[in-house]
């Protein structure tokens, strides 16, 4: 990962302020995933259900972005590292709203996939 830029201008050290924060941050916390939350739930319901374990950073379900509907899954952020391996096999199976919690250790994103293929011209068709 690249450095912060000395000299740069405000917006370049927030951001630089914010990259530093995240990887401090990623160092301590441990991040959960939780599918098949029901799509009634909130960020705040799954919040409310980690709390009972110990302090919970971030909660928050993903939605569609053009149904603005869940998508059936969020992510839960805990500062302890045990506590939050402790909430992830609690939970697992757990009642939320009518429907059995999958909880397990989020993990990055792969690469892959995606793309549209590729006429590099600069006229294409997006469906």
């Amino acid at each position: 990962m690249p450095s912060p830029i000395a000299g740069a201008s405000p917006l370049c050290s927030r951001m630089n302020q914010r990259i530093e924060n995240s990887r401090s941050l990623a160092s301590r916390c441990r991040d959960s995933c939780a599918g098949n939350v029901a799509r009634a739930a909130t960020g705040q319901d799954l919040k409310d259900v980690f709390t009972a374990f110990d302090e919970v950073s971030n909660a928050s379900i993903i939605m569609d972005k053009f149904s603005g509907e869940s998508r059936g899954f969020g992510f839960v952020e805990m500062p302890n590292k045990e506590e939050a391996d402790k909430a992830i096999s609690g939970l697992n199976g757990k009642d939320l709203k009518g429907r059995p919690l999958t909880v397990n250790e989020a993990r990055p994103r792969t690469g892959g996939g995606g793309g549209r293929g590729g006429f590099g011209g600069i006229y294409r068709v997006v469906l």
